[in-house]
């Protein structure tokens, strides 16, 4: 029995904090999971800009509403979904999550939640469990289920290497020179036939 574990960010959607960078001119706000493989770290870097800034969740979901699925992501879901169960596991949060998966056909998502004020400041994060990625995959895999993955960034590595497969998607040349051993696609097409030939 398979399931597919998908990154979001990078390989679904485009990244949420690099579109909200270029909307607010920040151009620290760039700095993703690509970038940092510190997630803690990455988050508190955000968290005080936010801060620094006077931004919080209403702005940052105010340009969330306008990020539309990457071009053919949504057939490439729909196509992989009528194959095998698909888990989408991101390190992003319910709070901005909600509209793109609603672009996506509402495909099942594991993410993490943003703790907020009342007057809209974001002042923390609540991860779902320690390397939320791999422990999720772990879990399955403790229930029956052979494991395919695929994500382009340094978070998605774990779930990737403990998978019976797995790709990178998108990925940076830095990662992908990294780890000559993982099959790398830039394509919808090419992704989905690896994944349908892993499943076998």
């Amino acid at each position: 029995m398979n399931i597919v574990c998908l990154d979001m960010e990078g390989v679904l959607v485009p990244e949420i904090w690099i579109a909200f960078s270029e909307e607010t001119g920040i151009p620290e706000l760039r700095r993703t999971t690509r970038d940092e493989p510190d997630y803690g770290k990455l988050m508190r870097f955000r968290l005080d800009l936010l801060r620094e800034h006077g931004l919080g969740l209403k702005e940052i979901q105010a340009v969330i509403s306008k990020i539309d699925p990457l071009p053919g992501a949504r057939d490439f879901l729909d196509r992989l979904r009528a194959e095998a169960q698909v888990i989408i596991l991101s390190d992003t949060f319910e709070q901005f999550a909600k509209p793109l998966m609603e672009k996506l056909g509402w495909p099942t998502l594991f993410c993490n939640t943003l703790e907020v004020a009342k007057s809209g400041e974001i002042t923390g994060y609540k991860m779902r469990c320690e390397q939320s990625k791999l422990t999720t995959v772990r879990a399955l895999q403790s229930i029956g289920y052979n494991t395919i993955a695929a994500g382009d960034s340094f978070n998605d590595l774990g779930m990737i290497q403990a998978s019976k497969a797995g790709f990178l998607f998108k990925s940076t040349d830095a990662i992908k020179a990294a780890h000559p051993e993982l099959p790398a696609f830039e394509e919808f097409g090419e992704l989905l036939a690896a994944i349908v030939g892993a499943l076998d």
